[in-house]
């Protein structure tokens, strides 16, 4: 656990009141990352305050109104999650680059250049990002970021988002162990022939097939048979 002076503070308000809690900041991360289920070792002092750095501490009552309980774990659990915590600099910087690569990607994957049809760098959407001077939230949802800086992005990179559908047929040394792999980006049709060869047609986003089409040519030594279908 971290001691006093490295521990970072998570806050919450409600009923006009403020409330802060000294975390210990990998753990609380973790468990706000998904990577942490229990609460354990994540609070550094077992008290409420109204000001933690002033030491002023919050009354009871007003921690049982706000919260609905006095209980510490449950108070820290709220405050994690409908709260929100400091960040350490090197934990902001690492957060924003993560996200801002989870935006890029998204982008990447699903949307495909109007004019030519080909996937946008990512390095294009890097910069482009730069120039419409958008700013990552390292905690808001990728997806909802995206939405907001598609808007900004449209009138520099004309972009589509649309989804093919390819016809695989997978010849019999290979049907077994492609097959895992045709699940993940998404089976809408299948049908294994007598022969043992394995036909599916899968739907992906634009911006992912030529991603697709390299990795299935590589299961399967080139031999498989891929066309796209309507």
């Amino acid at each position: 656990m971290a001691s006093l002076d490295k521990a970072i503070i998570a806050s919450y308000d409600k009923e006009g009141k403020h409330f802060e809690l000294y975390v210990d900041p990998a753990p609380a991360y973790m468990y706000l990352d998904g990577g942490k289920r229990d609460l354990k070792n994540i609070l550094v002092v077992d008290e409420v305050y109204e000001n933690a750095k002033k030491g002023t501490r919050a009354r009871s009552s007003d921690v049982q109104k706000a919260f609905g309980t006095t209980d510490m774990q449950e108070v820290l659990k709220i405050a994690l999650e409908k709260g929100s915590v400091q960040l350490t600099t090197e934990q902001r910087k690492s957060k924003v680059t993560d996200k801002r690569k989870q935006i890029i990607d998204m982008i990447c994957r699903e949307a495909v250049d109007v004019r030519t049809g080909a996937p946008i760098p990512p390095l294009r959407i890097e910069n482009a990002m730069e120039e419409v001077r958008f700013h990552v939230d390292p905690f808001k949802d990728a997806k909802a970021q995206m939405d907001e800086l598609l808007k900004k992005l449209r009138p520099l990179i004309p972009m589509k988002f649309e989804k093919f559908k390819i016809a695989v047929k997978v010849p019999p040394a290979y049907s077994h162990r492609a097959y895992g792999t045709l699940k993940i980006y998404g089976i809408k049709k299948e049908q294994w022939l007598k022969d043992g060869h394995l036909v599916v047609v899968v739907e992906i986003p634009a911006g992912m097939q030529g991603e697709f089409l390299d990795r299935i040519n590589k299961l399967t030594a080139g031999e498989a048979e891929t066309k796209k279908v309507e």
